[in-house]
């Protein structure tokens, strides 16, 4: 079975104290489904924005929330399509979460979604690569990375997803978890292209598996679309040898850090004034009831039949999922029969 190696320092035992200090200023807080809505889609639009962007997307942050808005823009078909599937990836995280164990399949759809009608040979799109591939500096041609054999890669996957799946990364803090995570579908490289997006979407699934980012407030692709040159060097910096694992951790826990810090800011910044939400704190919804105020704040307004059509349930499951949010305090009723709707308070 794979085993991680690496050492907790200084450095990565500061940057776990940090985070787990913002981590419960965030929690704590008090906040309106409105603002929490908001925060989450800040993050998935940043993952998606500055994911491809290690890439070499060229699109702006403007232009990925316009598509992830459903409108057009003016760009290359590849380029918009590399940023909708990613979108779609981070949307199905809850989703993937729940698969147990999780399957080589499981990841290969991952791969599937992330390349879907972006890669040359649609063949390679949610498959193993069959060919030796490497990581190179295009301009210079120079080797960064060389990958293990082809033929070995089917091994290494099942061998790490076999630790993925057992009670051993549940003895480890669940950042340095994603952070070995990424790293080790990085270094196996199992795709053709395509291999940091997914291993970035991995490192996500860890930490809403673990309970880490269950609100999905942070955006950790932004730190390293910073500063490509570091993030490829950290990679680099492992000794295929010994695979210690040390300084790639301690460079991961900075950017965990420094995400979690800018969710910590913000959400101070949200609730310093607010009194009414002191006593009870945040208040918790379900996954479909955030979708429900997501779409509020899209329309301005909402119908039992609007709701009825998203999740495809009877008017009157629609009515007892509206009515859950009434008696939360999030949304009032406007209206009567025909012209009833309902409004965030």
């Amino acid at each position: 079975m794979f085993e991680p190696n690496f050492k907790y320092t200084d450095r990565i035992v500061r940057n776990l104290t940090l985070v787990a200090e913002a981590r419960a200023v965030i929690l704590n807080a008090p906040l309106v489904p409105k603002w929490e809505v908001s925060l989450r889609r800040d993050a998935l639009l940043r993952s998606a924005h500055s994911s491809t962007a290690i890439e070499g997307n060229p699109l702006s942050l403007e232009e990925v929330s316009a598509l992830a808005q459903g409108r057009d823009i003016m760009a290359r078909r590849k380029d918009k399509q590399e940023v909708l599937n990613y979108l779609e990836a981070l949307n199905k995280i809850p989703e993937f979460a729940r698969r147990t164990p999780f399957s080589s399949d499981d990841l290969l759809e991952i791969h599937r979604i992330v390349t879907k009608e972006t890669l040359e040979n649609l063949a390679d799109e949610g498959a193993f690569r069959n060919r030796q591939v490497v990581v190179g500096n295009r301009a210079t041609g120079e080797v960064i990375f060389r990958p293990p054999a082809t033929r070995h890669v089917p091994q290494l996957v099942d061998e790490f997803l076999a630790w993925f799946n057992s009670d051993k990364p549940n003895e480890i803090d669940p950042v340095i978890m994603a952070g070995i995570t990424h790293y080790e579908i990085a270094r196996i490289h199992p795709f053709v292209d395509g291999n940091g997006r997914t291993a970035r979407v991995m490192a996500s699934l860890v930490l809403y598996k673990r309970g880490f980012d269950i609100k999905r407030f942070f955006a950790l692709d932004d730190y390293y679309d910073q500063d490509r040159r570091s993030y490829y060097a950290a990679l680099k910096s492992v000794d295929q040898s010994a695979l210690d694992l040390t300084e790639w951790l301690e460079y991961f826990t900075d950017g965990v850090a420094v995400s979690i810090k800018s969710v910590k800011d913000k959400v101070i910044g949200l609730s310093k004034d607010i009194k009414v939400l002191k006593e009870k704190g945040q208040i918790e919804l379900t996954d479909r009831q955030m979708r429900i105020v997501e779409k509020l704040i899209e329309r301005n307004r909402i119908t039992a039949s609007d709701v009825a059509e998203m999740f495809e349930i009877s008017r009157q499951a629609a009515l007892k999922e509206l009515n859950k949010l009434v008696e939360l305090g999030v949304i009032h009723l406007k209206g009567e029969r025909k012209g009833a709707h309902y409004i965030l308070v």
